[in-house]
């Protein structure tokens, strides 16, 4: 690799990471060890092409997307392991009820089947059209359309704050801001 994309690499990574670790821990069900696992292999996979990829982000993005289905379909992936302490939010605390309802949201996710989450995160946390999380999941438009509606509904069961509706206007679900759009 040439040193201008070598610095590149560094610079993209810098400032990327920390937003790409949390869809990886999301992706992951919270296990930040086995997200860590997940950004590294992306990240190593898009060195090798670097000099070829002309959007980096979507790239990894779409590296992780895929290196976690693959961990899925593994049958000696080892079971779900659930935490009795959630990680530390990188983006500081929140106060009152709204804080809450995001640890219960968050441990609710952990309870979601491997593939419930992927749409769910996907589908909401990205904001993704259901063609394209069908895509990346490898089944049809109807499995992600269904598989989004139990995982809702699930979700309604394990949190009932969040109502029939979903959660009121005054809660944001989890979700991060982009470096771009920070400025």
């Amino acid at each position: 690799m040439e040193a201008s994309s070598h610095d590149e690499f560094r610079e993209f990574v810098a400032m990327r990471s920390t937003a790409l670790l949390r869809l990886a821990v999301l992706l992951t069900g919270g296990d930040r060890h086995a997200a860590e696992d997940l950004l590294q292999i992306a990240l190593m996979k898009a060195y090798g092409r670097w000099s070829r990829i002309e959007q980096h982000e979507a790239y990894v993005r779409q590296v992780l997307y895929r290196q976690q289905v693959n961990r899925w379909r593994l049958r000696r992936h080892r079971a779900e392991t659930t935490v009795p302490v959630l990680p530390e939010s990188d983006t500081g605390t929140d106060a009152g009820s709204d804080s809450e309802l995001r640890i219960a949201l968050w441990a609710a996710l952990g309870r979601l089947s491997k593939r419930q989450r992927a749409v769910v995160v996907l589908r909401y946390f990205e904001d993704l059209p259901e063609a394209e999380v069908a895509a990346l999941l490898g089944c049809p438009v109807g499995t992600v359309r269904s598989t989004a509606h139990r995982s809702l509904a699930k979700l309604r069961a394990l949190v009932p704050e969040l109502g029939p509706e979903g959660p009121s206007d005054r809660v944001q679900p989890l979700s991060y801001t982009p470096k771009e759009v920070q400025r």
